[in-house]
């Protein structure tokens, strides 16, 4: 069996019963960066041996974890927050699973675009996930398109790229689109703000250094 486990994007705090006790019963945990991951799983006693599983090693190592998993071992993946497979690795393996008839579980947890969707005050009851936009090539083709749905949607950003993710927004939905930048959410500092785009900039724009991970919520086309 391989489980999916989601971890605390932001307090400690945000996380499961469920998880706590999967981790600690599996044979190994498949950490994206086990030095993140470390300091989590000593907070709740977890004593579990850890394994490295990110995006520059899951092509290599993914063949040998099932063959593993087939024989009848028990793991569980982590990404450093949130929802392994959600804009983080854990895809690949879970299809190659999916192929070679291993079970895949999926505990439910966080995901950073689910509380900034819902704390936006932008009607999510219909929305689309863009995760992290492409840094050049495709980036201003999937903007225009983005600009053009009739829903909300929401993508990831990093902090030293919101300024300029913001402008561009603004260039193909109009300065006058409503949007909410989330940062840091469940941390000490976080911080929602819901304003036009133009707004957004402008504050952002005018803060100079930003730090925490960051969830863009843009209202839909009317």
């Amino acid at each position: 069996m391989l489980y999916l486990v989601p971890t605390p994007i932001g307090n400690r705090e945000d996380i499961t019963q469920r998880a706590i006790r999967t981790l600690s019963e599996v044979d190994l945990i498949l950490a994206e960066d086990t030095r993140t991951s470390r300091p989590l799983l000593q907070h709740y006693g977890i004593a579990t041996p850890l394994r490295a599983y990110h995006a520059h090693n899951e092509h290599a190592i993914a063949p040998q974890l099932v063959a593993e998993l087939k024989e009848g071992a028990a793991f569980a993946l982590i990404t450093d927050a949130g929802t392994p497979g959600i804009s983080d690795p854990g895809f690949l393996l879970v299809r190659a699973c999916r192929e070679a008839g291993v079970a895949v579980s999926c505990l439910p947890g966080p995901a950073a675009f689910v509380p900034a969707l819902a704390a936006s005050g932008i009607p999510c009851d219909r929305f689309h996930f863009e995760g992290f936009l492409p840094h050049k090539k495709g980036r201003q083709t999937r903007l225009q398109y983005l600009a053009t749905l009739p829903h909300t949607f929401a993508l990831y950003e990093s902090p030293h790229r919101i300024v300029k993710l913001l402008g561009q927004l603004g260039e193909v939905c109009g300065t006058d689109r409503i949007a909410c930048v989330a940062r840091e959410i469940s941390k000490l500092h976080e911080e929602i703000t819901t304003d036009t785009l133009e707004k957004l900039h402008a504050y952002y724009a005018a803060k100079g250094s930003v730090k925490g991970e960051i969830v863009v919520v843009v209202a839909g086309l009317t």
